[in-house]
């Protein structure tokens, strides 16, 4: 897997510190089925959706 670019619209390391620990605390109550990990951060899926 390539890694990406970063692109205009992603989060800064500041505002990820705002919104991380929503995210987290979500995560933490929904864990996978298969109780893996997943190759993806949470970062990463953000970013994606902006």
């Amino acid at each position: 897997m390539s890694e990406r670019k970063p692109q205009k619209g992603d989060l800064s390391d500041e505002r990820w510190a705002l919104i991380e620990p929503v995210i987290a605390g979500w995560k933490a109550g929904h864990r996978s089925a298969g109780g893996h990990e997943g190759p993806y951060t949470m970062l990463k899926i953000v970013n994606a959706i902006l």
